[in-house]
């Protein structure tokens, strides 16, 4: 039912976006073709969003399709794959958008193609055959090139001529395959196993100009994949474009963006390198200069050291410390032998003073009965007994005659 307003009775918003959804309410199931530019799985969402859109025009739709509808598509659903979908036209209100609500998707032609690729893809990287510690580094200046590339090409011409004017010394074996059709595949297998068994083919690039994802199909095989993974040799893939990337580029050890960026890859630039080493020459040479310069300035500094000059100066120099430690060591000694003689004369002197002998040549005597005991008291003497007088110079035997003793001193009267 149409909406009947005027300038003076217009329709609210709600009013028209409620018209709307009940117009596209009415509208049943339909069929619709186009590529899938997004796929949005959020977690714990049971709808994926996606957009599709237009294969000619610049025009998207939003999609909401079932998580269960979606985990059931084999080979599973990849963006870029071209769709056919059975869905409901839906408007919400609250918002003004629109969206298909899909019930039903075939995947056809090249998105059915890629979602397959996409598949062997994953299980390809499961067994692991696209990882990285695989990969075999490129030979610096290799004796010989390896090409495999289709007859006449100009995929031949980019890599043949790109090489030579880098490095006009290179040598290139090709291998000559088709690079398009049922029979490419086994053909490239049998041109890589060919130039595996030339020892001297260090380094092989297969090379094809771009095309469509259908022509560049053939280098996705997995049986070509497996036989380049098995190679000992280092591979080169330069297959297509740069946007194009077959699963070729994946297990090979080193990708090119084309033809001519491989050659760039197998070979150096021989200006650049004869650059290089005249430029480490040079640094070489200043290096060298600079060394010989600082030892030369060592060597005339050493020598201009007053050591160098004189070499007799430190000799002398050490001779005369010699004389002056030798003479303050005797003047050392001498006073030490003074203080000593000194001390030696002090000693005896206060031995001497000390010794019976020099209190005998004060005059003194030492009285010695016959049993040679010491005389000390006249009590001890007999009128006519034997004794011995000890002198300074001598002994003389005596006599006594008589003994006389010698009163006390009478005692002190007290005051």
């Amino acid at each position: 039912m149409a909406l009947e307003t005027s300038a003076a009775a217009p329709a609210p918003v709600r009013q028209v976006a409620t018209a709307v959804a009940g117009w596209v309410d009415r509208l049943g199931p339909i069929w619709v073709e186009g590529q899938l530019a997004q796929v949005n799985r959020r977690p714990g969402v049971s709808v994926v969003f996606m957009t599709l859109r237009d294969s000619l025009a610049s025009v998207s739709v939003r999609l909401t399709v079932p998580r269960a509808l979606v985990d059931s598509l084999d080979p599973p659903l990849v963006e870029g794959a071209s769709v056919v979908v059975q869905a409901k036209p839906s408007y919400y209100a609250a918002n003004g958008s629109f969206s298909l609500e899909v019930r039903e998707l075939r995947m056809v032609g090249l998105g059915e193609l890629l979602a397959r690729l996409e598949r062997r893809r994953q299980l390809l990287a499961a067994e692991g055959l696209f990882a990285a510690h695989l990969k075999r580094p490129l030979p610096f200046l290799p004796r010989r090139v390896g090409l495999v590339t289709a007859p006449g090409s100009a995929a031949e011409r980019d890599v043949v001529d790109n090489a030579r004017r880098r490095w006009p010394g290179v040598e290139l074996t090709t291998a000559y395959a088709t690079m398009q059709g049922p029979r490419c595949s086994g053909e490239v297998v049998e041109a890589l196993q060919r130039l595996e068994r030339d020892p001297a083919v260090d380094v092989v690039v297969v090379a094809r100009g771009g095309g469509s994802v259908e022509d560049l199909l053939p280098f996705s095989d997995e049986t070509l994949v497996r036989a380049v993974a098995a190679l000992r040799t280092p591979v080169v893939s330069a297959i297509g474009h740069e946007q194009d990337q077959p699963l070729l580029d994946l297990v090979a050890d080193v990708r090119a963006s084309t033809p001519t960026d491989a050659a760039k890859l197998v070979v150096p630039d021989v200006v650049g390198e004869l650059d290089a080493v005249a430029h480490a020459r040079e640094r070489m040479r200043a290096a060298l200069g600079g060394l010989l310069a600082r030892e030369e300035a060592g060597l005339l500094a050493l020598r201009t050291r007053p050591v160098l000059a004189d070499p007799r100066h430190l000799i002398d120099t050490r001779d005369d410390e010699l004389v002056a430690l030798l003479g303050r060591a005797r003047r050392t000694l001498g006073h030490r032998l003074d203080r000593a003689a000194d001390d030696v004369d002090h000693q005896r002197a206060r031995a001497r003073a000390l010794s019976p002998l020099a209190t005998l040549q004060r005059g003194y005597a030492v009285v010695q009965d016959a049993g040679g005991h010491v005389v000390t008291s006249v009590a001890a003497l007999a009128p006519g007994g034997a004794l011995s007088v000890r002198l300074a110079d001598g002994r003389a035997d005596v006599t006594v005659a008589g003994t006389t003793p010698t009163p006390a001193p009478a005692p002190e009267e007290h005051r």
